[in-house]
């Protein structure tokens, strides 16, 4: 066993980055075992160096992540700041001083991941970031190793825990979204400012992640079409227990049924209780993965927090520093396919639409017009009214989104149609 030990820097020492060093100590032996050398924490880069940071020694600490980086003795970075600067700068310092990297930033390998593949593969290093989609759940490696020997043809997930235990709390208790979002804040769920959480943002990183890997194509976050959950109301609900449905916000990467295109989006959904993603519940992540030869396999666990995210993060060190000793490097970017990434209107999918329209004869058909007129075939209608007011619910079969839209366009402009009081889209049939 080699002795010289391979140096970590740690660039962030937050909730992740303390229990990420909290680990690498308590686990030392263990890590030693497992990786053929002992692996040492050679700096730690915070932005407040007086803050008190229990079994951290206090002369590993430092403001200056840049000169960290550049030391030349450094092995592996491991990258938990988040954001994109300096963080992309920073990695991309590391490779040029010979570091591979480990990391846990969405946001930016959703945004950048192809130049920074391509900057690890000009320098020989190695760029892992388990932790940047799901937690504690391995999903990246098995999509990327365990499963490259296959077609992925889709991949249907709730990726953040946030907006889960939110919609969860109003399926369960009949909560508003307002009083959800709040036991989420209380129970620290929910950060202060909640946007890039509940309209999607965050979601959004991790399905241009799942899609680039799994179709082996380069998707980026603008590619995903996003919409937040902040609309869904007790009444959407209610429309989906008669349905026998549940509502979660889902991130769904697919490949299009001729193979030639590939889509990535984020939205609201019914989808049926026998699916096995409508039991997770409270702040856990679950990602559904069908492919041709495995068929449909279901990753299941906690997505979210300090512990959860380190044990990714430390899995992923282990292989990079394996890697590091046997002179060689993991998986990179596989973007051979080159597909291209259709836009949302191609999406075949159902939709859910609730009207509220005048109660008087001649409605319906007029309704059913505009559907035909759009090509959009209605599978079931539900009317109720009195007093000259009504709702109607309409859920269709399967259709291209943009003949949907179009659909729900025309209806505005009925005169019979006082307002659309709620589109929501079915997956998961």
């Amino acid at each position: 066993m080699r002795t010289r030990p391979l140096k970590v820097a740690l660039l962030g020492c937050g909730v992740v980055g303390s229990e990420v060093a909290r680990i690498m100590t308590t686990h030392a032996a263990d890590l030693t075992a497992r990786i053929g050398a002992p692996v040492e924490l050679a700096g730690v880069a915070v932005r407040r160096p007086s803050k008190v940071r229990d079994g951290i020694d206090p002369s590993l600490v430092t403001t200056d992540a840049t000169a960290l980086v550049k030391r030349g003795d450094i092995d592996v970075v491991v990258e938990v700041i988040g954001g994109i600067e300096p963080a992309r700068t920073l990695i991309t310092t590391a490779f040029e001083h010979g570091a591979s990297v480990v990391s846990a930033n969405k946001a930016l390998i959703a945004q950048d991941g192809a130049a920074l593949h391509a900057a690890a593969e000009e320098h020989g290093r190695d760029l892992y970031y388990e932790a940047a989609v799901a937690g504690a759940i391995p999903l990246i490696r098995p999509l990327r190793e365990s499963l490259v020997g296959d077609k992925v043809n889709r991949v249907l997930g709730i990726v953040n825990g946030t907006t889960n235990f939110i919609l969860d709390a109003m399926d369960t208790t009949g909560a508003g979204y307002q009083e959800a979002l709040d036991e989420a804040t209380a129970l620290g769920y929910a950060e202060a400012d909640p946007t890039a959480d509940v309209e999607g943002f965050d979601a959004a990183a991790k399905a241009a992640i799942l899609a680039g890997i799994a179709f082996h194509t380069r998707v980026r976050l603008d590619d995903v079409y996003r919409e937040g959950m902040t609309e869904v109301t007790g009444a959407d609900f209610a429309s989906a227990k008669r349905m026998g449905c549940t509502i979660k916000l889902l991130a769904i990467c697919e490949r299009a049924a001729d193979g030639g295109s590939v889509t990535a989006r984020v939205h609201p959904a019914m989808i049926p209780l026998s699916h096995p993603l409508a039991s997770v519940r409270e702040a856990y992540n679950a990602v559904f993965v069908e492919a041709e030869a495995a068929g449909q396999l279901m990753f299941y666990g906690p997505g979210a927090g300090g512990s959860p995210t380190a044990s990714a993060v430390l899995g992923d060190l282990v292989a990079v520093c394996r890697n590091k000793l046997a002179e060689a490097t993991g998986p990179g970017e596989s973007a051979y396919t080159q597909l291209p990434v259709g836009s949302m209107g191609e999406v075949v999918t159902r939709y859910h639409i609730s009207l509220d329209v005048a109660d008087k004869p001649g409605v319906l058909a007029q309704v059913a017009t505009v559907f035909a007129e759009h090509g959009v075939s209605i599978d079931t209608v539900r009317q109720t009214g009195k007093d000259g007011e009504a709702s109607l619910v309409v859920v269709t079969h399967r259709a291209p989104d943009a003949a949907l839209s179009g659909t729900v366009e025309a209806l505005r402009n009925l005169d019979t149609v006082r307002g659309v009081a709620s589109i929501m889209r079915v997956e998961g049939e």
